[in-house]
């Protein structure tokens, strides 16, 4: 049976470990990965608008992995309208890399939930095979936040060098043109960011469980026997 130190440690570690599952999986659900202003270059062409009537032809968009919405302004008040990535879209963007996230991100689930399972296993007993052990949940806790790394890093290789918000802002739109003026990552981005941390902390959390801390004795004192004392 491990220790009560041990024992803490990976039950810690195997919350952790749900905690990072339950992260991703809403993560991927919920279309706010990215937000942003969008500027109708082609109604601000058209009638020359200076900064102040600037106002009037610049909207929002917003968008995950899935699905988004945005606001059109080109100078008659603002349009709402919402589309999703799946099926149409996705043939405008580079596909094979949007796919690659949404791939990365179920591996990442997958190992988050393959690490919670061995964190409890070390938890509750020490297992004979090494695999199973710490060097085991190491492996998926690395192999998880791993995943989870290629997806963050690659959506950011989206945005940044492939232009997918002023890709998605362009469907479908025969007569305007609209430029991106900002672009800012939100809370799913930063909650996958939080996930990587998690399995760097589970990381840490099975190095600190193999480290075998000094044991601490206390001196007894040494009982003097004598001759009266075997009389009385």
């Amino acid at each position: 049976m491990p220790g009560c130190f041990k024992k803490t440690l990976f039950a810690l570690a195997s919350l952790i470990s749900f905690v990072s599952f339950i992260l991703i999986a809403v993560a991927m659900g919920i279309p706010k990965w990215m937000t942003g202003k969008i500027l109708c270059k082609t109604g601000a062409d058209l009638v020359n608008a200076t900064d102040p009537e600037l106002v009037k032809f610049i909207g929002e968009i917003y968008y995950g992995l899935f699905r988004g919405g945005k606001i059109r302004q080109c100078g008659l008040g603002g349009r709402r309208s919402k589309f999703t990535i799946f099926p149409h879209m996705v043939k405008k963007l580079n596909t094979g890399l949007h796919v690659m996230i949404i791939m990365f991100l179920c591996v990442a689930i997958f190992f988050s939930l393959v690490s919670f399972g061995f964190c409890i296993l070390n938890a509750i007993k020490v297992p004979y095979r090494a695999i199973n052990g710490p060097a085991g949940a190491c492996l998926w806790n690395f192999l998880a936040g791993g995943f989870v790394v290629l997806a963050v890093t690659s959506f950011m290789a989206a945005v940044k060098l492939h232009h997918l918000t002023e890709r998605i802002a362009n469907f479908r739109e025969n007569i305007f043109r609209f430029v991106i003026l900002e672009e800012r990552f939100e809370d799913c981005f930063w909650i996958c960011v939080a996930s990587a941390t998690a399995h760097a902390v589970n990381l840490l959390l099975i190095a600190i469980s193999g480290i075998h801390f000094p044991k601490i004795k206390t001196k007894t004192e040494e009982v003097n026997v004598t001759a009266e004392d075997i009389m009385y």
